[in-house]
């Protein structure tokens, strides 16, 4: 017998509202072309929080707010790379957020893709070098090796400076944080596919090759904001469900799909709900725009420490980040296993390609909630193996790479599946003990990173 959807009226409202209007479209169109990259410290960056804000209240939304912190700031300064022994050439390389000031002369050595075989095989080959690791993942390993983890691997073997290779051709150097708002112990930069295919063929032919880096970046405190916004529940207000994406951007580029994308779907959904949803809904359903992700996932750790007293009333917490791309929009639960029957369920009733199974990671705004013990997940396809980028993190992460369909697709999706949550009787998980998220903690193939991160500490 064919299940009853309970839900399938304001389903059909909610989706025919997103696929009949172009306003996620204009909203991104809005925070990239009008905000450009919002870049963490910028005057951008602080215009679209307050966009973002005036959107909330505009829709409807209650409580909205600019929720300010200070994080440990970093401006962009010219970066020089050159080789000086045994030729003579200069090569374009870009600093990598909380990159210090520095100027370092040393031999170059290769770890490859950067694995935890190939920085074993370093052994004590590295101390004083400058080390070079591609962004791609070895496919046998099973899991993406996240720069972040490539960097600490290379500051515990004792590096001088750190060199990340995008993997991908004809999209310039890639960027990215070194380290979780702190400045970083060692420079590290980024250099294009094409100019890091060049330095292996040096090694391959040379032996040994000397080089020079001179970094001039600036580490400075500075102030940032989250903005949240409130859905209020009619019967358990304080009992609420978290929809979340970070609206920073790294400085070269809009990041139209990392975050932009994800953060215009989260917008869209609290302006469906709004309409349709108000006068239903149980439970209070939180929107927040994350800021400071791309620098260490500052925002979220802030909200989570500014929020402690609330944290037993988080039924769940949903991370679009960057969900308006080309991925699948599944669910990716963080370890709950008890949560996948509910989730099938709903992916019966939405009819959507949205694929639902178990990963975690700790690159993304989920992570802190995740060491809580709130229940979470973040949308994307947990049937995909470890890949790259593509053109995320580049200048080319542009808004005409992101379509309209992918963005409502997320959209609807996302608010749909906040609507059941903030709606079930009888919710299938509970927060966890602090016990228990240290077992997966010390577990966990996909928190190796997080667990370097950790000696890096030390």
């Amino acid at each position: 017998m064919k299940q009853r959807n309970p839900y399938l009226s304001i389903d059909r409202q909610i989706v025919g509202d997103i696929y009949t209007n172009r306003e996620v479209l204009d909203n991104l169109t809005v925070l990239c072309d009008d905000f450009g990259s919002r870049f963490a410290g910028t005057p951008e960056e602080h215009k679209a929080a307050s966009f973002i804000s005036d959107t909330f209240s505009r829709y409807g939304l209650k409580n909205v707010e600019l929720e300010e912190y200070p994080y440990a700031g970093w401006t962009r300064g010219t970066a020089t790379l050159s080789i000086t022994e045994p030729i003579n050439r200069h090569l374009h390389c870009i600093s990598l957020p909380y990159c210090p000031a520095a100027d370092i002369t040393a031999e170059l050595v290769s770890v490859g893709q950067g694995s935890p075989p190939e920085y074993s095989a370093l052994a004590n080959t590295g101390d004083g070098k400058l080390v070079m690791a591609k962004s791609s993942s070895p496919i046998d390993l099973g899991r993406w090796v996240h720069r972040k983890e490539k960097y600490e691997r290379a500051v515990l073997a004792g590096a001088s400076a750190f060199i990340f290779v995008s993997e991908h051709p004809g999209v310039g150097p890639e960027t990215g944080s070194l380290q979780n708002n702190r400045p970083a112990p060692i420079p590290g930069i980024s250099v294009c596919k094409e100019d890091g295919d060049f330095l292996t063929r040096c090694l391959e032919r040379y032996g040994k090759i000397k080089m020079q880096l001179k970094t001039t970046d600036i580490n400075e405190p500075r102030k940032s904001w989250n903005v949240v916004a409130d859905l209020p529940g009619n019967e358990t207000p304080e009992e609420m469900i978290l929809v979340g994406c970070h609206y920073d951007g790294h400085d070269i580029s809009q990041g139209a799909h990392d975050p932009a994308s994800g953060m215009v779907s989260v917008i869209e959904a609290a302006r469906v709900l709004s309409t349709y949803a108000t006068d239903l809904l149980k439970r209070t359903i939180r929107f927040i725009a994350f800021g400071t992700e791309e620098i260490g996932l500052t925002g979220a750790f802030q909200y989570v420490e500014a929020h402690d007293n609330e944290l037993n009333n988080i039924r769940f917490m949903l991370n679009m980040d960057a969900a308006g791309g080309t991925s699948r929009k599944g669910i990716v639960l963080h370890k709950w296993d008890s949560l996948e029957p509910f989730f099938l369920t709903a992916q019966k009733q939405l009819h959507a390609d949205m694929p639902v199974g178990q990963k975690v990671h700790s690159y993304s705004d989920h992570f802190p909630f995740f060491l809580k013990g709130v229940p979470s997940c973040h949308m994307g396809d947990p049937t995909s193996a470890p890949s790259g980028r593509g053109f995320g993190h580049t200048a080319y992460d542009t808004l005409e790479k992101v379509a309209l369909e992918n963005l409502r697709l997320a959209s609807s999706i996302g608010a749909r599946i906040a609507l059941r949550c903030a709606n079930e009787d009888e919710f299938p998980a509970k927060r966890r003990s602090s016990n228990d998220v240290q077992k997966i903690v010390d577990t966990d193939p996909g928190l190796e990173g997080y667990r370097i991160s950790l000696k890096l500490k030390t």
